[in-house]
């Protein structure tokens, strides 16, 4: 593949998954640009000239007509060790209206989550007053001891692997966070991306 590729995808998933993997992906195509957009909010994806869309959480109409799904990731309700030791661990998720929540203020964040226990489901509310727009400001906050915060995996693998963020309630589930992979139909690279599985528009 020879050309310029444009990419949009969430500030900290390209973070964490993309751009490390990019060196590998532009040695195997040594005759492609990419251009990589980062932003959490939706954008027009004609009007930006991209190529390829990644985004997460649930689709509108529109989307879900091209989009491949490509994995998932379970989300948690997290915190670090030194904010629990501080305001106490929720036991059920009636106990989040209590503690203070760093509110991701996007369409795959918000204050309300169904939790399922085998055939138990309950509607649980975070409280706070901090609402962020941004999945980098939830992480810098949730690290500062600030709150505890609903979030998938992937937002704090690092720290989960590591121990410095702890998921609690975790014989509660919660709906996971998709990804998906939008090949923009006017793209020039449509009908290549539309032909390959959906991991292989994001190898």
């Amino acid at each position: 593949m020879t050309g310029t590729l444009r990419v949009c995808a969430p500030v900290t998933f390209a973070r964490f998954h993309i751009v490390p993997a990019l060196t590998t992906f532009l040695a195997r195509h040594s005759e492609m640009h990419l251009d990589l957009v980062l932003t959490d909010r939706g954008i027009d994806m004609l009007t930006e000239r991209i190529d390829l869309g990644l985004r997460l959480g649930t689709l509108d109409d529109s989307g879900a007509l091209t989009a491949r799904k490509i994995s998932e990731s379970p989300r948690r309700v997290l915190a670090t060790p030194t904010y629990f030791r501080r305001m106490g661990v929720p036991a059920a998720p009636a106990d989040l209206d209590a503690p203070e929540a760093v509110i991701y203020d996007q369409r795959t964040g918000g204050t309300e989550w169904t939790f399922r226990h085998d055939d138990s489901e309950v509607v649980g509310n975070v409280s706070g007053r901090m609402r962020i727009t941004a999945a980098e400001g939830v992480r810098a906050a949730v690290l500062a001891d600030a709150g505890l915060a609903v979030a998938s995996e992937w937002m704090f693998a690092p720290e989960l692997e590591t121990g410095a963020v702890r998921a609690v309630l975790n014989q509660w589930t919660l709906s996971p966070m998709t990804l998906w992979a939008m090949p923009c139909e006017r793209s020039r690279w449509s009908n290549i991306l539309l032909r390959r599985s959906p991991r292989s528009c994001i190898d």
